[in-house]
């Protein structure tokens, strides 16, 4: 089958409709459907006219648009679907759940308990977005992104932990994230729980 994947590279026009989970752009009066995320939304909501960066999924039976707010997004979309296990739809949930930042930061610190907590990705997908890509994001991401905070083993403890008492999994995935990657030094497990009593 020819790959098709990279016969659209942009496309700039105006937002005709758009949702939390698809953009309409009105491109020389072709309407252009494409997917996006929940963080290219935000980017987008409030346009009128918009750049959206295109990655064309062919199918068999379909040939899907997803469309992206930066470049570094398309990037990450492109490294996700490429693991064997995680389809076009898995990759946009986990870049709706966290920023390409936190992805990056997720995989380089093998941090499994954070992508656990995405909707869609169990133990073993988590393990090999962890093995197939932690040398393979030179380039995505901040620099920040690549520094380690955060043991997996504390995260797992705590995550658990908060679990346990009643903390709705996706709210403790991104407030662990944010306190790994603020932290200077690699928090205990203590710490991570009670910091995030505080904020949750």
């Amino acid at each position: 089958m020819i790959n098709l994947a990279y016969m659209y590279d942009f496309i700039s026009g105006k937002v005709d409709r758009i949702t939390p989970t698809e953009v309409v752009v009105d491109c020389g009066g072709v309407g252009y459907l494409l997917h996006i995320s929940l963080n290219t939304f935000e980017v987008f909501k409030d346009k009128k006219d918009v750049k959206v960066y295109a990655h064309l999924i062919v199918r068999e039976d379909s040939h899907t648009l997803y469309g992206f707010a930066t470049t570094n997004e398309r990037q990450m979309y492109v490294k996700l679907v490429g693991v064997n296990g995680v389809g076009p739809s898995t990759a946009r949930m986990i870049l709706s759940s966290m920023s390409v930042d936190d992805v990056v930061s997720a995989i380089t610190n093998s941090n499994i308990a954070m992508l656990k907590s995405i909707k869609g990705i169990g133990p073993k997908a988590a393990q090999r977005l962890v093995v197939e890509l932690q040398d393979k994001l030179g380039g995505i991401g901040s620099d920040e992104a690549y520094s380690l905070s955060g043991g997996s083993t504390q995260i797992e403890e705590a995550t658990e932990a908060l679990l346990a008492l009643g903390f709705a999994k996706p709210a403790v995935g991104k407030i662990l994230m944010r306190i790994t990657k603020d932290a200077g030094n690699n928090p205990t497990t203590e710490e991570l729980i009670k910091k995030s009593l505080q904020l949750l």
